[in-house]
């Protein structure tokens, strides 16, 4: 199955506790595309960038087979930029500068090969630009799957709400989930954002998991532990890639399905945090993947006999 990705190329400048980088290739767009290659299914991206975007990059996802007809280049405009800066939990981080550039004006275009995508994953952008893609394919995807943010419940509550009920899968974290439903029990506010449209919640929490929500179904997965964490920037994206590519590839959208590719994943983006930016997840192939899905299944594999 094809899958068609909507949302950021860009720069970052991140700072940890570890280190700090100049400008480096980032954006959610990136991230998604650079998982689903890695697990061999063919991505579009649909984005922007200025004429500062260096070939190399756009070489970059040429090579992994993602189809780059949907991003536009303002050649007299700048790529989109975000800077921040880490805490020592690493959980916490202090935006130090957004320049919006050319996704200001964003109007998403969709190239005709990508029109029959049967996955849509929707990164975090404005809920309106969100809409629009939905609105210009020419039929709905199979499956259409949206990350937001706080930000755009406070600032687009209503587009967000209109999005939000033409959504299959949403995936925010556990404080979107408690400002989005208004509710503290992250069970109750699954069950909450049920109600306004979305048939699968994601409720991701970091370094301690994530949640899954169906119905009156719960899974939850725990995320692996790391001896070096350098740089979250990202994981939520590749955690996102890694769930749709693995739909992708099972071409189902059930709730077992959904299971596994919670688990992908969570060890996607347990690679995307041991260096900065996209640089180990562009060093992942097949079989490290693999690998790291192995040590999921020891973590998590038990028997319990009772009495």
């Amino acid at each position: 199955m094809k899958l068609l990705v909507v949302g950021s190329v860009a720069f970052d400048a991140i700072e940890t506790p570890f280190g700090k980088t100049d400008k480096i290739l980032g954006g959610a767009a990136t991230y998604i595309s650079i998982t689903s290659s890695v697990l061999g299914v063919k991505s579009g991206i649909v984005s922007v960038v200025g004429g500062d975007f260096p070939q190399e990059h756009l070489d970059m996802f040429t090579n992994r087979d993602v189809n780059i007809e949907g991003i536009e280049i303002v050649k007299e405009g700048k790529t989109f930029f975000w800077s921040g800066k880490y805490h020592n939990d690493l959980n916490t981080r202090d935006t130090l500068a957004t320049e919006v550039n050319v996704l200001e004006n964003f109007d998403p275009k969709i190239p005709d090969s990508m029109q029959d995508a049967e996955i849509l994953l929707l990164g975090n952008l404005h809920p309106g630009v969100q809409l629009s893609v939905l609105e210009k394919m020419n039929k709905r995807p199979k499956l259409v799957i949206l990350d937001t943010m706080n930000f755009w419940m406070d600032s687009a509550w209503d587009i967000l709400m209109d999005m939000i009920a033409k959504t299959d899968v949403i995936t925010i974290n556990d404080e979107e989930a408690r400002q989005l439903s208004g509710e503290y029990s992250l069970v109750k506010a699954a069950k909450k954002i049920h109600t306004m449209g979305p048939d699968y919640v994601i409720i991701k929490k970091g370094e301690h998991g994530a949640l899954l929500f169906h119905d009156n179904k719960v899974f939850a997965i725990p995320a692996l532990p790391l001896e070096e964490v350098f740089d979250p920037t990202g994981a939520g994206d590749t955690f996102a890639g890694g769930f749709a590519a693995y739909l992708a590839k099972k071409g189902k959208f059930d709730f077992e399905t959904m299971k596994s590719a919670l688990i992908v994943g969570s060890a996607m983006a347990s690679f995307t945090v041991e260096k900065f930016g996209t640089e180990r997840i562009q060093e992942v192939n097949e079989s490290d993947m693999f690998s790291r899905l192995r040590q999921f299944k020891e973590l998590t594999t038990f028997d319990v006999e009772l009495q």
